[in-house]
C-alpha cells in the first residue's frame, strides 16, 4: 500500500529567517473510516503521533544516561533535537508526514500552554524563606555571580555575528545580546537540586551554600527576562509599568484576597473540584493578562503560583496536576525547542572552531565570577571550583530564555543553536564532573569514627536522633533524657523524621525553622514530632535540638543519615528497631524497609550507633535530674568484650552521672569448662588466618581488661553503678544468668559483638534474624524473660580493624569452619538433678569442693554469687 500524499502547500514569502506559508484544504469523505484521505493529514492524529516519538526518545535516553549521572533535561533536550532537522529531520519521510509544517502550529500551541502550568508549580513550590535567610555568602555568590556571565554573553553574541555580512538588525534583533547574556547568568535550580541529590552533597555545607545562591540568581533571572521582553516590544514604557502594576497587585491585593476567598469557600480544609478548576483556570487568565502587558505569559503564571496558599491545596494540586505536566506535557516544549536546532546553519554563518571557543567561554563564565566570589568570602579553591561548577548548571529557566527571545526574533537560528548546545554540554558535565573530583561524604575520611568514649568530660555529646513515626519519638527522647544533658557537657540533638521518597523526583532535606515543608502529606505527624523535641528541650537546660525532615527513598535513606552525621561531627546515631512491640511482649513484623536502613547506617555510620528496641521505655517515668534516688530507674549494661562493648559501657557510664538513672554492669567471663585456645594450637603456615584472629582477640582481651580497670577506679565514689563478674561457659548460661534478674531492670545495654567470637554466646546465633542487633541482642529481643524490657544495641564508629576480622571470622569464617564460631561454639556443659545446666558451676568446684569458698571470697569483691541460680548483686 502507497502512503498517502502529503498536504500540499505554496510559499507565499520568504524572508531571512522564515517564511509565510499557505495549504490546501483536505476534503472530507463522510463514508470513510478516517475524516480525511490522509490521516496525517489531520491535527490530532499527528500530534498524538508526535508526542509518543518524544515522550519514548526522552524515556529511552535517560535511562540510558542514568548511569552516568546525567539529569533527565539533558536526555530531554538531546531526544527533541534528535527529532528535530539536525538528525532524523535529514529524512523526507518525517518532514512530509510526521514534522510537516502544519503541523507545528499545534504542536507549538501545547507546548507554550504546557510551558504556562509548568512556570505555574514553580511558583507553587517556590519558598522565599531561604532568601530571607539566607547568609552573606549566598547573595554574594548570587549577585556578583550574574556580573560577569552577562557582558561575556553580550560579547560573544557580537563574536558569532561578525565573521559574516548581515542585514541591518530590527529593533527586536538589537536586544539578542540580552538574552544571551541573562542565559549564561541563570542557574536551574530545580536540575541543581537533583544532581547534589545524586553525588550526595545535597546535605553539605556547599550544597547548601549552592541551592540557597540558586534560588537567589533564578528570582534574578527571571526580574530580568521580564524587563528585556518589555524593552524588546514597540510599546516598551508600557509593558514594564504595566507588568510592574500586576506583580505589585498580585502580591499585595491578590494575594489577601485569594487567601480569604479559598478559606471562605472550602469546608473545614476540604477541597474539591471546584478549587482544582479555578485556580487552573486561574493560570491561564493571569498568563493572559502579562501577555496584554507586553510580556511574556509565563509571567502570569508563574505570580498566580506564588501568591497561591500553600498547604492542603498546594498538595492536592500538585499531586492531580504535577505528573500530568511533567511527565506528558513538557516534553513537547523539549520537542519544540529541538526542532528550532539547524546544525545547516551553523555551518552556513559560523566556523565551528569559533563554535567550539563560544562554547568554551560560555561554559567557563559563570565558573570563573563564582570561584572569584568564593575566594572572596574565604572558601578553600578547591570547593570554589566545584561550586562554580554547580552554579553554572542550566535547565529549563535557560531554554525558556533563549525560545523567548527566539519567538521574539531577537535570536536566529544560529545564535539559538549554539546556545543550546553550549547550555547541554554545561549540564552534561557536572555529574560526571563532580563523580569524580569531588569526594563525598561517604568516603571521605576526615572527622571520621566519633565515638562515646572521644567525648572529654565538658565537651558536648552531639546526636542524631532518628524518627520514622510517632511510634518511635517517647522511647527515643527518654533515652536522651538519661544521657545525662548538663550545663558542664551539653546534649546537641539532630532529630530528623525520616520520610520515604513517594511522587517526587529530588530528595529533600527540609531545615525547621528554616524552610518550609513543599509537601504535607506527613504534616500532622512532623509537628507532633518536632513538638515533642520542642518540650523535651525546654525542659532540659542542657539541650539543644535541631529538627529536620528528610525526604528521601529508603535506599539512599542512609547516606542523609550518615552525611549528616559527619557534617556536624556528631558521635552516635540513634535509631529505632525496625518490628513493634505487641500487647503480649513479643514483636510484629514492621517495615522490613526500616530494618534495611538501620543495616546500611551500621555499615556506612562515621560515628557510632545504637539501636533502639522500645518496650516501655517511655512508660518508666521521666529522666530529669530532679528525681530522687527512691524513684531511680535501672539499666543493665552486659559486657562481654570488644569495641562495641565498651562503647556501650562508655554510653551505660555517661548514664550512671544521672542521678536518676542506677545502672548495674555485668561482666560475663569465661568459666572453667571453657578451652582457651592459645596460638601454639595452631602452627603452620596454613593457619595464619587463625593465628591473625587469636592475635586480635588476644589484643582486644588486653584493651578490655585495661578499660574496666579504669571504670572500676573511677566509679569507687558513684552510688549511681553497680559492677559485678559472672563465670558462664556458653550462650546458654549467659541467657540464663539475665533470666534471673528478670523484672529488676526497665532497659539492657549490650555491644553488637562485631568481629568478635566468644564462647560465651556460642549457640546463640542459629536462630538469629537481626543482624543489626548482634548475636547477644537478638538472643535477648527474642527471649520470653525480656518481653516488657526494651533494649539498647550499641556498635562502636572506630573498628576498622575489626571490620575485615567481623567479616571474615564472624559469621561463617574460617574460624567458624574450624571451631564453629559464636553460632555453633559447643563447650562441655553438666546437667544438675532437675535436668537444667547447672550455672557458674566450675570444674575445680565440681573436683576438689573449693568452689564455695573462692565464690564467697568473689562475693565479697563485688562479684555475683550463686545462691539456687539466683543472681544477687554486690554494691562496691
Amino acid at each position: 500500500m502507497q502512503w498517502p500524499q502529503p498536504v500540499e502547500y505554496y510559499t507565499k514569502h520568504r524572508y531571512d529567517d522564515h517564511s509565510v506559508v499557505c495549504y490546501n484544504s483536505n476534503i472530507t469523505h463522510e463514508g470513510s473510516l478516517w475524516r480525511a484521505e490522509n490521516p496525517v493529514a489531520s491535527t490530532l492524529p499527528v500530534f498524538a503521533l508526535q508526542l509518543c516519538l518524544i515522550i519514548f526518545f526522552s524515556r529511552v535516553l535517560i535511562f540510558i544516561l542514568k548511569p552516568l549521572r546525567q539529569p533527565p533535561i539533558v536526555a530531554e533536550i538531546l531526544a527533541g533535537v534528535l527529532l528535530g532537522p539536525s538528525v532524523l529531520g535529514l529524512n523526507d519521510f518525517f518532514v512530509k508526514y510526521i514534522f510537516a509544517l502544519k503541523s507545528l502550529l499545534a504542536l507549538e500551541t501545547v507546548a507554550n500552554l504546557s510551558l504556562v502550568y509548568y512556570i505555574f508549580l514553580v511558583g507553587l513550590e517556590l519558598d522565599m524563606a531561604p532568601i530571607v535567610r539566607a547568609g552573606g555568602k549566598s547573595i554574594s555568590i548570587a549577585l556578583l555571580g550574574l556580573i560577569l556571565p552577562i557582558p561575556v554573553g553580550i560579547g560573544l553574541h557580537h563574536l558569532i555575528n561578525s565573521n559574516h555580512n548581515k542585514p541591518k538588525m530590527g529593533e527586536a534583533a538589537a536586544h539578542g545580546p540580552l538574552f544571551w547574556g541573562i542565559s549564561l547568568a541563570a542557574t536551574n535550580f530545580p536540575d541543581l537540586s537533583r544532581i547534589l541529590s545524586d553525588v550526595k552533597l545535597l546535605h553539605s555545607e556547599i550544597g547548601r551554600t549552592a541551592l540557597s545562591a540558586a534560588v537567589i540568581t533564578d528570582l534574578c533571572s527571571w526580574l530580568l527576562l521580564v524587563i528585556t521582553m518589555s524593552i524588546s516590544n514597540a510599546g516598551k514604557y508600557y509593558a514594564v509599568s504595566s507588568t510592574f502594576v500586576f506583580v505589585c497587585t498580585c502580591l499585595f491585593l491578590l494575594r489577601p484576597a485569594l487567601k480569604w476567598l479559598i478559606r471562605v469557600s472550602s469546608k473545614d480544609g476540604n477541597y474539591n473540584e471546584f478549587h482544582i478548576c479555578f485556580v487552573m483556570t486561574g493560570v491561564v487568565a493571569c498568563g493572559l493578562i502579562t501577555d496584554a502587558c507586553g510580556s511574556h505569559s509565563i509571567v502570569g503564571a508563574f505570580m498566580w503560583g506564588v501568591i497561591m496558599p500553600k498547604g492542603e491545596l498546594k498538595d492536592m494540586i500538585m499531586g492531580k496536576v504535577e505528573d500530568l505536566v511533567k511527565s506528558i506535557l513538557m516534553p513537547t516544549f523539549f520537542l519544540v525547542t529541538g526542532l528550532r536546532v539547524d546544525w545547516s546553519s551553523i555551518s552556513k554563518d559560523s566556523d565551528w572552531g569559533l563554535v567550539v571557543l563560544i562554547i568554551f567561554l560560555a561554559a567557563s563564565a559563570k565558573i570563573v565570577s563564582t570561584f572569584l566570589v568564593a575566594i572572596f568570602c574565604n572558601m578553600p579553591p578547591r570547593e570554589g571550583l566545584t561550586l562554580g561548577s554547580l552554579m553554572n548548571t542550566k535547565g529549563l529557566l535557560a531554554l525558556i530564555i533563549i525560545s523567548a527571545g527566539r519567538d521574539m526574533q531577537a535570536l536566529g537560528p544560529a545564535t539559538f543553536t549554539v546556545m543550546l548546545m553550549s547550555f547541554w554540554v554545561m549540564t552534561a558535565l557536572i555529574g560526571p564532573t563532580l563523580a569524580f573530583t569531588y569526594k563525598s561524604i561517604k568516603t571521605s575520611r576526615k572527622n571520621r569514627y566519633r565515638t562515646i568514649q572521644s567525648i572529654k568530660p565538658e565537651a558536648e555529646f552531639r546526636v542524631v536522633a532518628c524518627v520514622h513515626s510517632t511510634r518511635n519519638v517517647y522511647g527515643l527522647i527518654h533515652l536522651l533524657g538519661a544521657s545525662n544533658p548538663t550545663k558542664q557537657s551539653p546534649l546537641l540533638v539532630f532529630a530528623i523524621h525520616l520520610v520515604e521518597l513517594a511522587g517526587r523526583a529530588t530528595a529533600m532535606l527540609i531545615v525547621h525553622g528554616q524552610c518550609k515543608a513543599s509537601s504535607a502529606k506527613a504534616k500532622v505527624q512532623t509537628d507532633h514530632i518536632i513538638n515533642a523535641f520542642d518540650k523535651f528541650e525546654s525542659e532540659h537546660n542542657g539541650v539543644t535540638i535541631h529538627s529536620l525532615t528528610a525526604v528521601s527513598p529508603y535506599a539512599t535513606m542512609h547516606d542523609d543519615i550518615c552525611g549528616i552525621a559527619a557534617e556536624k561531627r556528631v558521635h552516635l546515631i540513634l535509631v529505632p528497631f525496625h518490628k513493634q512491640p505487641t500487647l503480649d511482649g513479643g514483636l510484629e513484623d514492621g517495615n522490613p524497609s526500616i530494618g534495611i536502613v538501620n543495616n546500611n547506617v551500621m555499615a556506612n555510620a562515621p560515628c557510632s550507633v545504637a539501636v533502639l528496641v522500645d518496650r516501655g521505655l517511655s512508660a518508666s517515668g521521666p529522666t530529669d535530674s530532679h528525681r530522687s534516688n527512691r524513684l531511680q530507674q535501672r539499666f543493665a549494661l552486659f559486657f562481654i568484650g570488644g569495641p562495641d562493648d565498651r562503647e556501650a559501657l562508655a554510653y551505660a557510664w555517661r548514664m550512671s552521672e544521672n542521678p536518676g538513672i542506677l545502672v548495674t554492669v555485668v561482666r560475663f567471663l569465661p568459666g572453667d569448662e571453657v578451652k582457651e585456645m592459645t596460638i601454639t594450637d595452631f602452627p603452620g603456615e596454613e593457619n595464619v588466618e587463625i593465628l591473625t584472629a587469636l592475635a586480635g582477640a588476644e589484643k582486644e582481651k588486653v584493651i578490655d581488661n585495661e578499660f574496666i580497670q579504669n571504670f572500676l577506679s573511677e566509679i569507687s565514689s558513684n552510688p549511681s553503678i553497680r559492677y559485678a563478674e559472672v563465670l558462664v561457659n556458653n550462650g546458654d548460661e549467659t541467657l540464663k544468668a539475665i533470666s534471673t534478674m528478670e523484672n529488676e531492670f526497665t532497659l539492657y545495654i549490650v555491644g553488637r559483638g562485631r568481629g568478635m567470637v566468644s564462647p560465651l554466646v556460642s549457640g546463640l546465633s542459629e536462630w538469629s534474624d537481626s543482624p543489626e542487633l548482634g548475636v547477644l541482642g537478638d538472643a535477648l529481643v527474642t527471649s520470653s524473660f525480656a518481653t516488657n524490657v526494651s533494649l539498647l544495641v550499641v556498635q562502636q564508629g572506630d573498628v576498622d580493624a575489626g571490620e575485615d576480622r567481623g567479616e571474615k571470622f564472624n559469621e561463617g569464617g574460617v574460624l567458624a569452619d574450624q571451631f564453629g564460631g559464636q553460632g555453633a561454639w559447643q563447650s562441655p556443659m553438666k546437667k544438675n538433678v532437675n535436668g537444667d545446666f547447672d550455672l557458674f558451676v566450675n570444674q575445680n568446684q565440681n573436683q576438689n569442693g573449693e568452689g564455695e569458698e573462692k565464690d564467697e571470697e568473689k562475693g565479697q569483691q563485688g562479684h555475683f554469687q550463686v545462691n539456687d541460680t539466683n543472681l544477687h548483686p554486690t554494691k562496691l
